[in-house]
């Protein structure tokens, strides 16, 4: 079976996390898989990239979430995940690709 590459889940995670909670209604719903997206991530970055990696790219995915919020109040709140979304996908992809 095909893995996920981290770079999709970590941005699928950043989307997802967001389309459940504005869809359920309940922002801790969100929060779980945004955590179990970011940690799956994380464990894919290490294996890739080693534990400074990932660290780094975990930090920069939270940072992501964070962001999010404040870039949200210019410019939407779907336009500002998909932007955080692929900023991580980027950093993402620009780690880990030299490892494979």
């Amino acid at each position: 079976m095909a893995k996920v590459p981290a770079t999709a889940i970590a941005a699928g995670g950043l989307i997802g996390g967001y389309g459940v909670a504005r869809w359920t209604k309940k922002r801790p719903l969100g929060g779980v898989a945004l955590a179990a997206a970011g940690a799956v991530a994380a464990r894919q970055w290490q294996q890739a990239a080693g534990t400074k990696a990932a660290v780094g790219l975990s930090a920069a995915y939270v940072a992501a979430f964070a962001g999010s919020h404040p870039l949200a109040k210019k410019v939407g709140a779907w336009p500002s995940v998909f932007g955080v979304a692929g900023a991580v996908a980027v950093a993402s992809w620009a780690v880990t690709r030299s490892s494979k």
